[in-house]
């Protein structure tokens, strides 16, 4: 039988957050596993008069490419990739990993070969959705291995993703409009503010950056923030913007993962907006191969705060990790041309910091330009989002 959350994900992805078109060409990107989802989403798509296109992924093809290629290999693109990213109008993307630590033991040479020859073609696709002649979203199917992940059933981890997307209500795309409405307020506030200062105590209580705690200040005056409202991720709730300077210690209390790769206590001093700095308890090497693949790598490429409140759990998946209503996320590498930022990279790793205050302790202050406007993971306006 046909899960019915299908159908609402589906008409969701594509009216509300693709907006596709009549006459689109729109590629549906995705493992096998995924096909359920995927066929509902192209039956759709073909309800709106588009052209969906199955362009397949595949996580046994590409262990066996890093398992078996050379340098040479590993540093090449595909020209049809660069063709995707410069014509089709719409990518609608699941996440569909059958195993999150497939990648943990590649060398990290070989990611940072594949990060860099994959450069030219984010870049066009970014490019394209700044200038409004590109749609994208990503989304998960909920998987064994995310689930896993997660540490909840596949059951479990089925209501979380469906209900994290509001899927469980009879109107999602209106629910998510209101939503929409209520980071509008918060994004309107942030617009034009010169500074935003991230504070949080170790897990002493002390101040001290050596000893965990978070003080960072980014320099916002002339970046833009964008409102995330279903459009790009799904699920989404978030604000950005594109950093414009940066210094201070961050110290994340969540593991940073990237490539299915996880590392462990990342600690970050920035110094004339970059990395200076960078340390972590687990896989730090990693870390440093990842900073060190290019120019831009070092640089901050978005800041950025969390606003689902729907989604309370780690689960070691960035798409919903860094959501999370009262935390905070910041992206080394790439940013977004639309928010403001010229920072260019192959990379963009978002690593997340929680900001809520637990009986353990923790808690924090994010403040704009001087004004606190955030305590302990809440907004402090009536209206906006929590």
């Amino acid at each position: 039988m046909r899960d019915p959350r299908h159908d609402k994900l589906a008409d969701v992805l594509v009216r509300y957050s693709a907006h596709v078109k009549k006459g689109d060409v729109v590629a549906i990107m995705g493992d096998p596993v995924a096909m359920p989802l995927i066929k509902a989403v192209y039956e759709r798509v073909l309800q709106e008069g588009a052209h969906p296109y199955w362009s397949v992924r595949s996580q046994e093809l590409l262990d066996s490419f890093y398992a078996h290629a050379n340098d040479d290999q590993l540093g090449f693109e595909s020209p049809i990739v660069m063709h995707e990213a410069e014509t089709v109008d719409c990518f609608i993307r699941f996440i569909t990993d059958l195993n999150t630590r497939s990648l943990t033991r590649v060398d990290p040479g070989k990611s940072m070969l594949v990060s860099r020859a994959r450069k030219p073609s984010l870049l066009k696709s970014l490019n394209r959705a700044s200038e409004g002649d590109l749609s994208w979203v990503l989304t998960q199917c909920p998987t064994l291995a995310a689930a896993q992940d997660a540490e909840m059933s596949l059951d479990e981890y089925e209501d979380f993703v469906f209900r994290a997307g509001m899927l469980h209500l009879e109107d999602p795309v209106a629910a998510w409009k209101q939503v929409r409405e209520r980071q509008e307020l918060l994004r309107e506030w942030l617009q034009g503010k010169k500074e935003i200062h991230f504070r949080r105590p170790g897990p002493d209580g002390s101040s001290d950056t050596s000893q965990g705690a978070t003080d960072l200040k980014v320099s916002v005056d002339g970046g833009t923030w964008i409102n995330c409202f279903g459009d790009n991720n799904f699920p989404d709730g978030e604000v950005f913007c594109g950093p414009q300077g940066v210094e201070g210690v961050v110290n994340y209390n969540f593991p940073a993962v990237y490539n299915g790769r996880e590392v462990d206590g990342v600690r970050l001093v920035f110094r004339g907006g970059r990395v200076v700095e960078a340390s972590a308890t687990k896989n730090e090497a990693f870390l440093h191969s990842m900073l060190d693949q290019d120019e831009g790598a070092r640089g901050l490429g978005e800041i950025a705060i969390g606003t689902n409140y729907q989604i309370q759990d780690f689960t070691r998946n960035t798409l919903f990790d860094e959501k999370i209503g009262g935390t905070f996320h910041a992206a080394v590498g790439a940013g977004y041309p639309d928010s403001g930022s010229t920072n260019e990279s192959g990379l963009h790793w978002d690593m997340v910091c929680d900001m809520r205050k637990t009986a353990n302790g923790g808690g924090g202050e994010i403040s704009a330009d001087g004004e606190v406007f955030h305590r302990d993971g809440r907004f402090l306006t009536e209206g906006w989002p929590g």
